[in-house]
């Protein structure tokens, strides 16, 4: 019950960051994973997003406008575009995320090394079984 509540909420908050960016939760959802992932082919977006082709190049389209990604040609395949986060470059993405980091900062001050190691082996594996997860639901639809 604490997972789906985490999960919720998190997902609540990145919504208030995207429209507080002028964004849309897809659209800033795509940022993080490329901010996560690193430059990656649109069609590996597409794979990772689970949206359609059409879809991602109209994402890359608004996301290039607003400066959170570039294109850039693969120098081994001209023909293949790669999008490059430019994440770092947004001051108001890292201004947003201020508060929040200094308040589980906070949090994690009141746990031991021992126990911040066991919680973030938990996080580490937890994203793994939630990847796993959504590449069955992605299969089945």
């Amino acid at each position: 019950m604490s997972m789906r509540g985490l999960g919720s909420r998190t997902v609540l908050y990145q919504q208030s960051v995207a429209a507080s960016l002028g964004l849309y939760n897809n659209d800033f959802l795509s940022v993080d994973i490329l901010h996560e992932k690193g430059p990656v082919t649109a069609g590996e977006l597409s794979r990772l997003t689970g949206l359609t082709t059409g879809s991602v190049t109209a994402l890359i389209d608004r996301l290039e406008k607003s400066g959170f990604v570039r294109r850039q040609y693969d120098p081994n395949d001209r023909r293949k575009v790669i999008i490059v986060p430019m994440y770092e470059n947004k001051e108001e993405v890292s201004n947003m995320y201020l508060s929040l980091h200094t308040a589980m900062v906070k949090l994690a001050l009141s746990y031991s090394n021992e126990e911040l190691e066991l919680i973030n082996q938990f996080l580490r594996k937890a994203n793994i079984v939630l990847e796993e997860q959504i590449h069955i639901l992605n299969d089945k639809g």
